[in-house]
Parts: C-alpha cells; sequence; structure tokens
C-alpha cells in the first residue's frame, strides 16, 4: 500500500521544499539552469543533519542542490531515490545493505565486507556508492540507570529473563527489522511484555524512557542525550548490529550527468567525518538547539569545504 502513495508524498513534499537550499549558496538551484541535485533524509535529526552537510558541499562547489530533510523512514525514501524524486541520500551501510537486498545478504562488523556488499547490490539498481565515512551510527539498546541496577544488566542476552515483564518502546517499523525487535527475537530469543511505536530514535523516545513509560528502548549510538541522561546502553554481545557507518549514496545517472567531481566532492565530506565528530555535531543540534542547517554550514566552514562569509566592505 505504501508503494502506491509514495511518488506522490514524496512529489508533494519536493514542491513545498524548493527553498529548502543548501548552506553555502543558496541560490544555486534557482539560478544555474541545470538539474537539481536533491539530498534527501530520513526523518531524524542527525540524517537532516548529515544532508545538509553533503548538501553544503555539493553547493559550495557550484552544483545545484536542495535539501529535502525529515521525509520518512527508508521505507519511503528508497522509492524516492528509486524513481528519481531526490538523488542522494546519506545511508548507513548495514541497515541500507539489510533492506536493499530484502534480507538476502546481512552487514557485518566489517566496513569494508559490509560497503562491498552494499555496492553490489547497488550497483543494479543503479546506484552509487560514495566513500563510507569513519563515522558510524548504530542502534542501541538502552535502559535507564535504575533499570540496569534493578535488573542487573550489562549486555543485552541479560534482558532474556526479565524480558516478558518489560515494555520496548522504538520505531514504529522496529517489530519487522532485523536490526530490531525481529533480530533481537531471533538473536536474543527476546520476547517483551509489549511494544510502544514512537520515533526514530528520536526525543518521543527519550521521553517514554526516562518518563518510565517504557522500560527499553531503541536509540541511536552517537545520541548525546545517552551519556547526559546518564542512560545504559547494553552490549550486544552476540554482534547482531552490522557496520553502520554513514555512506552517501546517489542515482547513477546524476553522477554521470555531472561528472566525478561529484562524487568527489561527497568523498571530502566523508573523510573528515569522523565517530567523534558526528558525536559533537548532533549534540550541537539535539542538545543546544541548534538549526541542523547553521550547523553544517559551520563546520563546512571550518573545514575549508565552504568558503567563509565575507564581511561588509
Amino acid at each position: 500500500m505504501w508503494r502506491g502513495i509514495v511518488p506522490a508524498a514524496c512529489l508533494a513534499l519536493g514542491l513545498a521544499c524548493t527553498s529548502c537550499t543548501a548552506p553555502g549558496n543558496p541560490g544555486a538551484a534557482a539560478s544555474s539552469g541545470r538539474p537539481v541535485i536533491t539530498v534527501g533524509s530520513f526523518n531524524f535529526p542527525e540524517s537532516a543533519l548529515l544532508a545538509y552537510l553533503y548538501a553544503g558541499a555539493l553547493s559550495a562547489r557550484g552544483y545545484p542542490v536542495r535539501v529535502l530533510p525529515d521525509l520518512g523512514s527508508r521505507e519511503l525514501v528508497d522509492p524516492a531515490l528509486m524513481t528519481g524524486l531526490v538523488q542522494v541520500v546519506p545511508e548507513y551501510a548495514g541497515s541500507a545493505l539489510e533492506f536493499v537486498s530484502v534480507g538476502q545478504v546481512h552487514g557485518t562488523a566489517s566496513v569494508a565486507v559490509t560497503v562491498s556488499a552494499l555496492d553490489k547490490w547497488m550497483q543494479a539498481r543503479g546506484v552509487i556508492v560514495a566513500r563510507p565515512a569513519a563515522a558510524q551510527d548504530s542502534n542501541a539498546i538502552v535502559v535507564t540507570a535504575a533499570t540496569a541496577s534493578r535488573y542487573r544488566l550489562h549486555d543485552v542476552s541479560d534482558l532474556a529473563a526479565v524480558a516478558p515483564r518489560l515494555i520496548f518502546g522504538g520505531p514504529p517499523e522496529c517489530p519487522e527489522r532485523l536490526y530490531c525487535l525481529a533480530g533481537l527475537r531471533h538473536a536474543y530469543g527476546l520476547r517483551f511484555r509489549s511494544f510502544v511505536g514512537l520515533d526514530a530514535g528520536g526525543p518521543l523516545t527519550r521521553q517514554a524512557l526516562l518518563a518510565g513509560d517504557i522500560d527499553v528502548a531503541l536509540l541511536f549510538t552517537t545520541d548525546p542525550a545517552i551519556r547526559e541522561r546518564h542512560l545504559v546502553v547494553l552490549t550486544d554481545d552476540r554482534r547482531l548490529q552490522p557496520a553502520e557507518n554513514v555512506v552517501p549514496v546517489l542515482r547513477q545517472a546524476t553522477a554521470q550527468r555531472y561528472g566525478t567531481g561529484l562524487v568527489t566532492t561527497l568523498d571530502a565530506v566523508s573523510a573528515r567525518l569522523s565517530g567523534h565528530t558526528l558525536l559533537a555535531l548532533d549534540a550541537q543540534v539535539e542538545l543546544d538547539g541548534g538549526e541542523p542547517l547553521t550547523v553544517a554550514d559551520h563546520w563546512l566552514r571550518d573545514q575549508g569545504l565552504v568558503r567563509p562569509k565575507r564581511g561588509p566592505s
């Protein structure tokens, strides 16, 4: 059912967001006369931030770019990429591989192996996989310090004895995802008392966990609130989660239209994006209230990927 409404929904979003341009050169999309490169993101702050990082670098190099942030889950963003409604998406290697292979190939802890497999599957769909960043953001199974102490929880496997008494919260698509509830059942035998569909590692999930409305949450490893609120990440002792390095994917037709410089520009961002850097940028957005576009613009300028703004003459 969702496949039938995706193109219309994304197109409506695109028309509504023609002014959602990237940092560096906001007028590029409107003035160049060339087809606009649309960078899409998933519906959580880090993904929007990444979209603005890559789009800002492209815009600074003269490419006509706009950003469509918060398009939705992978079930929405992937068809938008396949149909050409967006041309570039900052992806996460392991989850992307699981999705595009329809569960036939699973990512591993090896970045090289996971990205190589993703590249093969994406090429068959007319999509290019650019250089992966060192930064990665994987699913984290998280509890409060009080819950960890009460049930003596250190590893995810420690949940087996108490899961039937606990409520799990996460994104609505979690029950069917290999790296969420489906994988927790398969790898760890975990069956929780109930599941509450919230958001993709965002404020709703964190608030529900802190308020005691849920007992266990799926958050993301780069979530700065984990350290800020003294939450406990349970060790993935059976290595369910794969390498989830940030990796831009783009339509082959777009790469051919604009030449090798397009991928080179994306790679330049990835080369500078470490785990520490991504965590710090996330904190500026999620803890300090910075706008993803503004945070991205400042970082790109600091890195020399966007020219500094000139003061009044």
